[in-house]
């Protein structure tokens, strides 16, 4: 009789994992294009208030959100160490800009826990779960809830 062997390579992903405000958070290191530094942008008239404008990134026009506004944890300060991390979303480019990048974490996502019960309103909706370091919790960010429209 043999054993099935254990195909780890499926539940292990990599986690692109920045601050937003005091919050760790991480998302799949594969739906990140790009990390840079905020650049001039244009303001964009009517748009919703986490959306701080848009820039011409080598030719292509990029959406610039406040993750921190869009997801209920606070207006995120400008400092040396903002970074706007660049994703791909059905509708083109968008920069979500965070207060500091930090590592890259392989997680295995069999470990993964759902978001506790106190994460909850807005904030909550926009996390799929909590992965555990032996250091600290990353909440993991669902991408694709972020940058859905809202009705």
């Amino acid at each position: 009789m043999t054993k099935k062997k254990i195909d780890t390579t499926k539940r292990l992903i990599e986690l692109a994992t920045f601050y937003v405000g005091d919050a760790l958070c991480g998302m799949d290191i594969l739906k990140v294009q790009e990390i840079n530094k905020l650049t001039q942008m244009t303001k964009v008239p009517q748009a919703p208030d986490y959306v701080l404008g848009i820039l011409n990134l080598r030719g292509q026009i990029v959406t610039i959100i406040d993750l921190g506004k869009k997801i209920g944890l606070g207006e995120t300060e400008l400092s040396p160490d903002s970074r706007n991390i660049i994703v791909n979303d059905a509708s083109g480019h968008v920069g979500l800009l965070v207060r500091q990048i930090s590592d890259v974490v392989t997680a295995d996502m069999e470990r993964r826990e759902p978001a506790p019960a106190n994460m909850h309103g807005i904030q909550g909706e926009y996390f799929t779960g909590v992965y555990k370091t032996e250091n600290t919790l990353i909440g993991i960010l669902d991408v694709e809830k972020v940058l859905s429209i809202e009705e």
